[in-house]
């Protein structure tokens, strides 16, 4: 021993390592069964994408500045846009309770399989799982398995049909939680302001359907946001030109009336109250004019403020698998035996703590570490 306390050398340290090489080869052995089962039981998963560009509102003020600024994804707030919701908060809009529970009613279906059903019966009865979520008895996540057991189809309908998103169901609550919060994502590069919708799922065509369908209700919300204001002043401009369209046509018709019953005049008083009921009848259908274009400039401002998206990237059917990637797992899995055996092995024999301690230089000055470790 006090040799090797006083030269290490990697002949040795390797032969030591040799003695152990039977079990060495079981123990890797084991780790990669172990491992390939591990892995197999883990359900494929496939990744789809939608990337569009929205209509950025609004004139930057900053110049050329704050274009240069932007290439480098910082923004020095010299833009003078009318949105209080900008690209970068779109991803907190996806977020909220109410847009997810917005997706329940989405019709999908397996692609191998023509039963069509809701994405939130989908999430709660159609996920697999590994053999290990049983054992461990993780409730929440097994959720839909175990209540699929017990509970019939138009319950499910009646459940989905009924949500509330002021106050969610312990049913509805899992499902978002575990399952549209870790398979649906939003990300936004600060200096393109692109888009990326990204959907992770066990089956492929329900990723490119839900991929799809997430970015139509996103331009749908932005939409609505967008046009929110100019949509209350085209409803009160409607409000205004039935109003004053009915008044119109009341004068109108009492003109009319009036003029037929008197065709012979002889009084002033009634020429006086034709002239009257004439001058009544034109103020209203100058008001009514005044209605109605303001009704078509209404009109054309929810037009103008309605936002347009150029989509990048269209979601398509994945024909991959996005993951488990098990040659990796297993790899690193058995790599990580044989190392721990290594560090058990070199302890067993008395090298581990001089090779530590050579490491960090506690044996002397740097020559006589240099000279210590020879081949």
């Amino acid at each position: 021993m006090e040799e090797v306390n006083n030269q290490i050398k990697f002949k040795d340290i390797w032969q030591a390592l040799l003695k152990h090489k039977r079990l060495f080869i079981k123990v890797i052995a084991t780790t990669f069964v172990i491992a390939c089962f591990l892995t197999l039981s883990i359900p494929n998963y496939y990744s789809a994408g939608v990337t569009l560009a929205p209509e950025m509102s609004g004139k930057s003020s900053g110049g050329s500045l704050s274009a240069l600024a932007s290439t480098f994804g910082v923004s020095l707030g010299a833009s003078s846009t009318s949105d209080a919701i900008s690209p970068t908060l779109y991803p907190d809009m996806m977020n909220s309770v109410k847009f997810k529970t917005s997706l329940f009613p989405i019709k999908v279906h397996e692609i191998d399989s023509d039963e069509e059903m809701t994405y939130y019966e989908y999430l709660l009865n159609h996920q697999r799982y590994p053999w290990w979520s049983y054992v461990l008895g993780l409730k929440n996540v097994l959720i839909g398995a175990v209540r699929s057991l017990f509970v019939s189809t138009n319950s499910n309908e009646e459940n989905n049909s009924a949500v509330n998103p002021f106050m969610l169901t312990k049913e509805q609550a899992t499902v978002i939680k575990y399952g549209i919060n870790r398979k649906i994502s939003c990300d936004v590069d600060a200096r393109t302001m692109v888009i990326s919708i990204s959907v992770t799922d066990q089956d492929p065509l329900v990723a490119a359907v839900m991929a799809d369908s997430v970015k139509q209700r996103l331009q749908d919300a932005i939409t609505f946001y967008r046009t929110s204001k100019a949509r209350v002043d085209l409803e009160y401009n409607k409000k205004l030109y039935a109003e004053t369209k009915a008044r119109y046509d009341d004068a109108r018709q009492m003109y009319a009336a009036y003029a037929d019953a008197n065709q012979n005049m002889i009084l002033q008083r009634d020429r006086n109250k034709l002239i009257e009921l004439e001058n009544e009848m034109q103020l209203r259908y100058q008001a009514f004019s005044t209605v109605a274009a303001q009704l078509q400039a209404a009109e054309a401002k929810v037009q103008e403020a309605t936002p347009a998206f150029t989509t990048i990237q269209n979601a398509t059917v994945p024909v991959k698998k996005s993951g488990p990637r098990r040659a990796i797992i297993v790899f690193f899995l058995c790599f990580l035996s044989g190392f721990c055996m290594c560090v058990y092995f070199l302890h067993k024999e008395g090298y581990l703590i001089p090779i530590i301690r050579f490491s960090v230089g506690l044996d002397g000055d740097k020559d006589k570490n240099k000279s210590e470790l020879s081949v």
